[in-house]
């Protein structure tokens, strides 16, 4: 394939060992104060449904692009026959859309499953308890660094942020490496983020503030607003702007890259502070809803989800992404 899809897959250090290694529970502590604290209640409605264990029917909500979910919830229908029913996120409000979907529907779930894109909104739905404990047969081969020891979400098949930048603007030896070199005057005004409140640039962000401290962070952010940083409405859309030449360069995901390269538009990407802070490295986060109305389906279509044929369908995609497990082949 592409050059950068085979520095992408070297940068997965050993599946389980992310650069940027940063456990979960640190973005935890960042967004409520403590790693174990107290969880709100519970109300679980639809526990005692009898229908559940015979619906042919499962409700879930994503936040991971269509383009890649979809194909996957297809193949899940086609195998067990079973009817799933899927809301998707809007590419504006990623993850967060969903999450406050499910916060307000609380008391009365109508989801079964929440699969996310990124770590940040599944912390804040434990911590509101709208998740229930499950632990999948299939969750035994994902790495513990990448699963809820309570067992209310559990991660698969990562993504990595990364720079990306207009090689017809840009040489390769003159890319950022870092995403601090972002702050240099000379890309003042070329440079464009999504927006920080959503998707995984909100994983981002509260990486590095947990990583970095409030002081340090505070003072990059100001920095990166005073190079004139443009905000987008989304990951792709990052990826047009500098691959149409209306910025040189901007932070998104390797699957928005990947895209533009299959592509064959004039994109490259940097796995930026690999020697130094490391990779932000983002797994998919699947979790069962507290009283779901069909939590036994739901649990089957998370045991799928955590399978090796998913991981692989996910690499082979045009989304190449990281399988966490050992055995499953990774992006070519």
């Amino acid at each position: 394939m592409i050059q950068e899809k085979n520095r992408l897959t070297r940068a997965a250090p050993s599946r389980a060992h992310s650069a940027f290694a940063l456990p979960l529970c640190l973005l935890f502590v960042l967004a409520f104060g403590s790693c174990g604290g107290q969880r709100e209640t519970a109300n679980t409605p639809g526990n005692g449904n009898s229908n559940q264990q015979t619906a042919n029917e499962v409700t879930i909500y994503v936040s991971t692009d269509r383009v890649f979910s979809e194909p996957i919830l297809r193949a899940y229908e086609q195998k067990t026959g079973v009817k799933v029913n899927v809301v998707y996120d809007t590419e504006e409000t990623k993850s967060t859309g969903l999450a406050n979907k499910l916060i307000a529907e609380k008391s009365n779930p109508q989801a079964d499953v929440f699969w996310s894109n990124e770590p940040v909104r599944t912390l804040v739905l434990k911590k509101r308890a709208v998740l229930a404990a499950y632990e999948s047969p299939n969750a035994a081969a994902i790495p513990a660094a990448f699963k809820d020891p309570e067992h209310f979400w559990t991660g698969f098949s990562a993504r990595l942020r990364v720079i990306v930048y207009n090689t017809n603007l840009v040489k390769p030896e003159d890319a950022p490496k870092s995403i601090f070199d972002l702050t240099d005057p000379k890309w003042k005004g070329q440079i464009a983020i999504a927006d920080p409140r959503f998707g995984s640039t909100s994983f981002h962000v509260a990486a590095l503030y947990a990583e970095l401290g409030d002081e340090r962070a505070d003072e990059f952010f100001r920095r990166l607003k005073a190079n004139d940083v443009k905000i987008a409405p989304g990951n792709s859309v990052v990826r047009d702007m500098a691959a149409r030449g209306e910025v040189k360069m901007g932070l998104t995901d390797t699957d928005d890259v990947n895209v533009a390269l299959e592509d064959r538009q004039p994109v490259a990407m940097v796995l930026p502070d690999r020697d130094r802070l490391g990779v932000p490295v983002m797994p998919n986060m699947v979790s069962l809803i507290a009283g779901a109305p069909h939590s036994e389906a739901g649990k089957k279509l998370i045991d799928f989800l955590l399978s090796p044929e998913v991981e692989q369908m996910l690499a082979q995609s045009e989304a190449v992404q990281i399988p966490l497990r050992n055995g499953v082949e990774p992006p070519k």
